[in-house]
C-alpha cells in the first residue's frame, strides 16, 4: 500500500476515525488499534513477510527482557549478541546473501577456480533495513541501561511496527518514541491541521517533482551512451531532486500522517541541498540514520576521541558501511566512500564542525560566499549520486566519461521548461521556510494567505503529479 495512492488515503481515513472517535478513552485501545492498523498496512506489501516482522519484534521484547533480568555482564552479554546476530543474520541473507556470493565466485575465479554458485531467488522484505535498525538500537540502549525493557508486548510491537514509518523511516529510538505510545492522546485541532499540511507537502515533493523527474532521469540513465554531454548532468541533477524529492516527500507524510495520531516522529530532512559543506549536508539528510550510525557505530569505535587517523578510520567506516545499508552493490560502496573523501579535508582542517547555524540566517537573500559554498556542495552531492543510481560501477564510469566531452556546452534536449519551474517553486518553498520543519509550514501567516498557498499547492499536484503507481525509492533499502 503506497502512501502516494487513493488506497491509503482510504486506510488512513479509517483508522483516524476510529482512533479519535472509537478507541479514544484510552491510550491501549488506540495502541491495539495502531498495531493492527500497522499489521495490515505491512500484510498488503506481501502478507509472507509479516510473519519475519512479527518474528523480529518477538525477538527484540524477548531479548530486552533477557537482558535487564541477567544477573551477570556475561548472561547480558549473550542475549545481545544472540538478538543482533540473528538481526543482522536475517539482514544479511535476504538483502546481501548473493552479492558476497557473487564477488566470492569472482574472487576465486581470479585464482582460476570455477564453481558452480547456488543463488536467492527472493525478493527483499520492504523496511527489512528499517524495522532492524529499530530492535538493534533498543537492545543495545537496554543493555547499556539507557532505557529499561519493556514489558507490553503491544507498546514494543508498535514502537517497531508503526506504519507511517515501517517501510521508510525514519529510524525511530526507543526512548523518544515509546513514551510517546505509552501516555494518554488527546485530539489536537492546530496539530492536525499541521499534520495535514506536511502531508500535502510531502505529496507535492513526491508526486509532482521526483515522479515528474523519474523518467527523464531513467532515460537518460539507461540511454547515456547515446546521450549528450548536457544530458548527462542534466540528468545527475534531475536524480538529486528526485531522490530528494521522493525520500524527504515520503518522511513528509510519515512524519504528518503521525501527527494526526498525536505523536511526533524524528525529523529526517533539513533543506539538505542549502548546505554548505559535505559535514553540514551530512547532518540535514537521512539525519535518523545518519544520528543511528553515529551514536551505535562511529562512538564506539572511539569517534572523535583519537587521533588524526583514528579519526580517519572511523569516518571511513561510517560512510562505506552507511553505503552498504542503501544496498548489495559496489555503487552504493563507491558512493560512500566518495563521500567519506570529500569529508576528509573537512575533518583534517577541524572545520567540519562548521555551519551549524541555519544558511543566510536573517537574511532572505544570502551572501556571495555563501551561494558559491552551496553551489559547489550541490556539485560534489550530484557527482556521488551518479554511483548511487547507475546499476554498476561500469555504468556509472561511462556516464562520467560522457560528461566529458564537446557537446557540454550544447543545450540540453531532455530540459523541460515547467519541471524546471516546479523545482523553483519547492527551493523557493524551502527557502523561505528554511527555518521551520518543512516548506510548507506557514501556520503563522495570516489565515487568507496560508488558504492561497495550500490552494496552489493542490491545484499543482492535480495538474502536474504523475498519478501512476510510482513507488518510493527508500523501498527497496
Amino acid at each position: 500500500m503506497l502512501f502516494n495512492s487513493i488506497a491509503f488515503l482510504i486506510f488512513l481515513s479509517i483508522i483516524f476515525i476510529l482512533y479519535w472517535c472509537v478507541f479514544n478513552k484510552n491510550y491501549k485501545f488506540q495502541n491495539m488499534l495502531l498495531l493492527a492498523a500497522s499489521f495490515y498496512f505491512y500484510g498488503c506489501w506481501d502478507w509472507r513477510f509479516l510473519f519475519l516482522l512479527m518474528f523480529s519484534i518477538g525477538l527484540d521484547y524477548f531479548s530486552g527482557i533477557q537482558i535487564e533480568n541477567s544477573k551477570t555482564k556475561k548472561r547480558a552479554t549473550f542475549w545481545l549478541v544472540l538478538s543482533i546476530a540473528i538481526n543482522l543474520g536475517f539482514l544479511g541473507f535476504f538483502k546481501y546473501y548473493n552479492f558476497f556470493i557473487e564477488n566470492f565466485a569472482e574472487l576465486l575465479k581470479t585464482f582460476g577456480f570455477g564453481v558452480n554458485i547456488w543463488l536467492l531467488k527472493v525478493i527483499l522484505p520492504v523496511g527489512i533495513s528499517f524495522y532492524t535498525f529499530h530492535g538493534l538500537s533498543y537492545v543495545i540502549d537496554v543493555y547499556k541501561k539507557r532505557i529499561p525493557a519493556e514489558r507490553n508486548y503491544v507498546d514494543y510491537a508498535v514502537f517497531v511496527s508503526y506504519f507511517p514509518l515501517l517501510v521508510a523511516g525514519p529510524i525511530e529510538r526507543a526512548t523518544h518514541l515509546l513514551p510517546q505510545i505509552q501516555r494518554n492522546r488527546s485530539f489536537n485541532y492546530e496539530k492536525a491541521k499541521d499534520g495535514m499540511a506536511q502531508i500535502l507537502w510531502g505529496f507535492f515533493k513526491k508526486m509532482v517533482i521526483a515522479d515528474n523527474c523519474a523518467p527523464i532521469v531513467n532515460e537518460i540513465f539507461n540511454n547515456y551512451h547515446t546521450e549528450s554531454a548536457s544530458n548527462l548532468v542534466l540528468g545527475a541533477i534531475l536524480f538529486a531532486f528526485q531522490i530528494y524529492g521522493d525520500f524527504s516527500g515520503y518522511s513528509d507524510i510519515a512524519l504528518g500522517t503521525s501527527r494526526l495520531f498525536g505523536i511526533e516522529l524524528l525529523k529526517n530532512f533539513s533543506y539538505p541541498y542549502f548546505s554548505r559543506d559535505i559535514a553540514e549536508f551530512w547532518r540535514r539528510w537521512h539525519i535518523s540514520l545518519s544520528s543511528w550510525f553515529r551514536d551505535y557505530l562511529y562512538i564506539p569505535l572511539g569517534g572523535s576521541k583519537g587521533g588524526l587517523w583514528m579519526k580517519i578510520r572511523n569516518t571511513f567506516i561510517i560512510f562505506l558501511v552507511s553505503g552498504f545499508w542503501h544496498g548489495a552493490n559496489w555503487t552504493f560502496i563507491i558512493w560512500g566512500g566518495l563521500n567519506a573523501v570529500f569529508f576528509l579535508p573537512l575533518l583534517i582542517a577541524e572545520k567540519n564542525r562548521h555551519n551549524l547555524e541555519v544558511v543566510a540566517m536573517g537574511k532572505i537573500i544570502p551572501s556571495f560566499r555563501e551561494v558559491f559554498s552551496i553551489l559547489m556542495t550541490f556539485v560534489l552531492t550530484c557527482f556521488a549520486w551518479i554511483f548511487f543510481r547507475a546499476a554498476s560501477v561500469s555504468d556509472a564510469m561511462g556516464y562520467i566519461k560522457g560528461i566529458f566531452s564537446a557537446t557540454l556546452i550544447s543545450f540540453p534536449t531532455a530540459f523541460r521548461p515547467v519541471l524546471f519551474g516546479l523545482i523553483i517553486f519547492m527551493l523557493g518553498m524551502e527557502w523561505m521556510n528554511r527555518t521551520h520543519d518543512y516548506g510548507l509550514k506557514i501556520q503563522e501567516r495570516k489565515p487568507a494567505f496560508q488558504a492561497v498557498i495550500y490552494i496552489l499547492v493542490a491545484y499543482l499536484i492535480l495538474n502536474f503529479a504523475n498519478f501512476g503507481s510510482n513507488e518510493f525509492i527508500y523501498f527497496q533499502f
